[in-house]
């Protein structure tokens, strides 16, 4: 029954991810003017969402271990940490692979873009400020800098709403502005990016937990 449980997530994951490849490519229709590109935005905005998830996730298990004090919650942060770094990298990856054909460059300082790239930054300084401080000290560290480096998080939400810039808003005021054809694949697509995400933090938790473990028993094997 347990690996029932344990692989239901990663199994639920790769359904959705399959079934929104298969949307993507047959259902859903080509965008008049950005043509075949365009189907790059599906997995664009699943792994913004995943990100996004990810990060929050970060947010509320360094709270929790900052009010309890209890290891797991530490765990189960950095694990959230280190695939929110992932999916914002896939995220950074995939919109010059947009956007070059589209606005004729790879790269422009949008503030979308620009938010987004910070977000990563501060994210990867999450994850070396943890090696670089070890143990219960490097816990409470990062947790407290888990939690600030949150506010870039909906900083990069609004900032399509805050300032100019040219990144395209897909959702204005509850209005989709997709083709009725295009929603269905995105749904599927973000949903299976986010069972995925889910599916990564619990497996990296329990590496890192087993690891900890090992290596503290290696400790006691060693001073006994």
């Amino acid at each position: 029954m347990k690996k029932i449980i344990d692989w239901s997530l990663p199994l639920a994951a790769l359904f959705f991810i399959e079934t929104a490849l298969v949307l993507v490519f047959i259902y859903a229709p080509v965008e008049k003017s950005m043509g075949i590109v365009q189907k790059i935005f599906y997995f664009h905005l699943g792994s913004a969402t995943a990100a996004f998830l990810s990060f929050t996730l970060v947010l509320v298990f360094s709270l929790v271990f900052l009010a309890t004090r209890a290891p797991r919650w530490e765990i189960l942060g950095l694990a959230a940490a280190e695939t929110g770094v992932l999916f914002c990298t896939l995220v950074l990856m995939t919109g010059p692979l947009w956007a070059r054909p589209v606005w004729g460059k790879w790269w422009v300082w949008d503030p979308r873009l620009t938010t987004t790239l910070i977000l990563w930054f501060l994210y990867v300084g999450y994850l070396a400020l943890r090696q670089a401080i070890p143990g219960y000290k490097g816990a409470v560290v990062s947790a407290v800098y888990g939690t600030l480096a949150f506010v870039d998080v909906p900083i990069v939400y609004f900032s399509i709403r805050w300032w100019r810039g040219i990144h395209p808003i897909v959702i204005r005021k509850g209005h989709v502005g997709l083709a009725a054809g295009m929603v269905p694949p995105l749904l599927i697509s973000i949903a299976g990016f986010i069972l995925l995400s889910l599916a990564i933090v619990r497996e990296r938790a329990a590496i890192e937990s087993t690891s900890r473990d090992i290596e503290n028993l290696s400790r006691r094997i060693i001073h006994e």
